[in-house]
């Protein structure tokens, strides 16, 4: 749509009844979930664009075009002052959406490791939330989970359960030699 469009309809929407639009809650709410979710998807795509290769060498690009035009200039006030400027600018704006993909990460990640603990036969479901406790909590639980690992039937338990993953690693190696051996590619891509 085309912005005097979108304006238009913004309008009609809002003067719509005695009090304006814009003065109740369910606008606002719709115009705050809007904006996130315009914010949340530029971030995250600008984040993923950011991040690429081309986009790094277009960066080197640009800072070898600036050095190579320094005698132009004659290395100027304002020549090195164009670089700062722009580099300046865009740190700043680069780190609020950093910032906004690293939280929504770690927001994800906490709530696959929050279904695993509570999928998990005999893990504690206490744990489920942990990244809200105070520091000093989390010190006294990476306390307890230091002693715990110094346990000997624990250090016994790990020791059984790496013999074990070890054992399955080597079948695994075993069988896919074999089966390339045979017909040159394993029965299964996916292994």
């Amino acid at each position: 749509m085309s912005l005097k469009i979108v304006t238009w309809l913004l309008y009609i929407i809002c003067y719509q009844g005695s009090t304006p639009l814009w003065r109740k809650n369910e606008f606002n709410h719709i115009l705050k979930s809007i904006m996130k979710d315009t914010f949340r998807t530029i971030a995250a795509r600008i984040s993923v664009w950011t991040g690429t290769a081309t986009v790094f060498l277009g960066a080197v690009l640009v800072i070898a075009v600036w050095g190579f035009t320094g005698p132009a200039f004659h290395y100027s006030d304002t020549w090195q002052l164009v670089i700062n400027t722009g580099t300046t600018i865009i740190t700043f704006l680069m780190v609020f959406l950093i910032q906004n993909t690293q939280n929504r990460d770690g927001k994800a990640v906490q709530i696959k490791l929050d279904e695993l603990i509570r999928a998990t036969k005999g893990a504690r479901n206490s744990y489920v939330g942990l990244e809200d406790l105070s520091d000093a909590d989390l010190d006294e639980l990476d306390k307890e989970f230091k002693l715990l690992t110094q346990n000997p039937s624990t250090i016994h338990a790990m020791k059984r359960l790496h013999e074990k993953i070890a054992s399955e690693h080597a079948r695994r190696r075993g069988v896919l030699g074999i089966l390339h051996r045979d017909n040159g590619e394993p029965a299964n891509k996916s292994q």
